[in-house]
């Protein structure tokens, strides 16, 4: 006479055993670390969406451009942040340093951008930014637009000291390619890359640079020659959310659930290891010795 069949156990009775229970602990942790990376990716995702109304609030409440040196300290890393807020600075231009960056667009034409050094005297600490450097800082300016290097009897720079305001811009990366020659003009360049820089124009150096939009004495207007104004910088993505963070959000929520899921599942196999097959057969416990090879377990 057959022995009778055990009934297939409890899903609670098999998820409340030490064992099980050991297990759920550690799919639990692995689901909160995924849920707190999730919100991480979240945050980043509405991050970039608010920085513009944040750096016009705080330009707002300064109700003035603020002195370079008091956001940043020359040879020192740029905050993305930083993009797009109001500086002033005061300095010596050189011209005998300026370039011409080209490739750049403006109101759909492409044309160049007019990259000064200046060689800093104020930048609203009294020195104090640079005061263990070796010397006083240069701050890249780019003074505005033009359509061809020919095309610019404004490049002259204005002599003497000079206080110049604009926007903060971060600095680019080197391409590796090298530059094209401009016969009789200023020398040109593909990027505005403050390590290309500080070789040609000497240190220290200011890792962003400033997009000009007034300066005392005023340079020529671009209505008599002079380079064009350019709009203010922005950072890229900002004012919409980033998707690949929003995308990578809800991967790590997907894995959290995956982890509580693999208990689940580790559960229920347990639960009908006991249980008959539609033959009547009980089936081995996971695990259980099968016997040998070839013999019956």
């Amino acid at each position: 006479m057959s022995s009778p069949v055990p009934a297939r156990r409890p899903f609670w009775a098999v998820a409340l055993q030490p064992r099980m229970l050991g297990v759920l602990v550690v799919a639990l942790a692995a689901v909160a670390l995924c849920v707190r990376l999730g919100f991480w990716q979240l945050d980043r995702a509405y991050e970039r969406a608010g920085l513009v109304g944040q750096q016009e609030q705080a330009d707002a409440a300064a109700g003035r451009p603020t002195g370079l040196g008091e956001l940043v300290a020359p040879q020192t890393a740029f905050g993305g942040e930083l993009v797009g807020r109001s500086v002033w600075v005061e300095g010596t231009y050189d011209p005998a340093g300026q370039l011409l960056v080209a490739g750049r667009a403006l109101d759909g034409r492409t044309g160049y951008l007019v990259l000064t050094p200046l060689r800093v005297s104020d930048d609203g600490t009294g020195g104090a930014s640079w005061a263990g450097l070796s010397g006083a800082p240069v701050v890249p300016v780019v003074r505005g637009w033009v359509a061809e290097p020919q095309d610019a009897p404004g490049l002259a720079v204005p002599e003497g000291t000079v206080r110049v305001t604009g926007w903060l811009q971060a600095g680019e990366a080197t391409s590796g390619v090298a530059s094209p020659a401009n016969p009789g003009g200023p020398p040109l360049t593909d990027a505005i890359s403050t390590a290309a820089l500080v070789n040609t124009w000497g240190g220290p150096i200011w890792d962003g640079y400033v997009v000009l939009t007034g300066s005392q004495p005023e340079q020529v207007p671009a209505a008599e020659g002079g380079p064009a104004a350019l709009p203010r910088p922005v950072i890229e993505g900002s004012g919409s959310v980033n998707m690949q963070s929003l995308f990578y959000a809800i991967e790590w929520w997907v894995f959290g659930l995956f982890a509580l899921g693999l208990w689940v599942r580790l559960v229920l196999d347990e639960a009908t290891a006991q249980a008959p097959d539609r033959t009547g057969r009980v089936r081995p416990r996971r695990g259980a010795d099968a016997g040998i090879a070839g013999l019956p377990g």
